[in-house]
């Protein structure tokens, strides 16, 4: 991904390579990871691939649903409900596999969210 707001983490990329080799079987990806650590002083930080876990993690929520939007994008979705996360400023979201492992972030600036409304994240898996 070429945005610096955007990574593929390390361990995503361990995962992948040996995947290839056959030695593993490559975990899905089943939810999102909301966080409000991605802000420092009003700049956006950039998340590094060395990253195991959001700065500041909130909340964990399934995935909604997930589109193949080009050959090389799968795009994965998740809404937060009235009551999910309810006047936070959410400012990281990052994907996490089936066992658990944060395999990509990304960081924004602050999103306030209020009790009122539902909320949906989109983030794109690109190679």
């Amino acid at each position: 991904m070429s945005n610096n707001n955007v990574v593929i983490t390390k361990k995503a990329r361990e995962n992948m390579v040996k995947a290839r080799a056959g030695a593993i079987a490559l975990p899905k990806i089943v939810g999102m990871a909301f966080g409000d650590g991605g802000v420092q002083d009003g700049a956006v930080m950039s998340p590094t691939e060395g990253q195991a876990e959001l700065r500041h993690e909130l909340y964990r929520k399934e995935v909604d649903s997930y589109e193949f939007v080009t050959d090389t994008t799968c795009r994965y979705k998740c809404t937060l409900s009235e009551t999910e996360l309810a006047n936070e400023s959410i400012s990281e979201v990052g994907l996490y596999d089936a066992d658990g492992n944060i395999v990509c972030i990304k960081s924004f600036t602050e999103k306030g969210k209020d009790d009122d409304l539902e909320m949906t994240f989109t983030l794109d898996d690109i190679f």
